[in-house]
């Protein structure tokens, strides 16, 4: 696509969120088992025969990508004047 649309790029990712008002020291604990899952040789083949890259981001990180992706994604959203049905 890329060849064809100078520019193009799209992704998909998955991740893993909390209610906004939940203590941080659960946030922390969810984030450290997560990613230490996520380090397990065994799941890190199993993703990559899945197609998958392994990105074991802290919750700021994580925060961080989302601001990214939409503030990305809003930018294409206008520039093509896509309305909600």
């Amino acid at each position: 696509m890329g060849e064809f649309v100078p520019g193009y790029e799209a992704s998909v990712w998955w991740g893993v969120g909390a209610p906004k008002a939940t203590p941080a020291e659960i946030v922390e604990k969810l984030n450290k088992e997560i990613n230490a899952g996520l380090a397990d040789p065994n799941m890190k083949t199993r993703l990559a025969d899945l197609g998958g890259d392994v990105l074991a981001l802290s919750p700021g990180e994580f925060g961080k990508l989302i601001a990214d992706e939409t503030e990305k994604w809003r930018k294409v959203i206008r520039a093509a004047n896509i309305k909600a049905e």
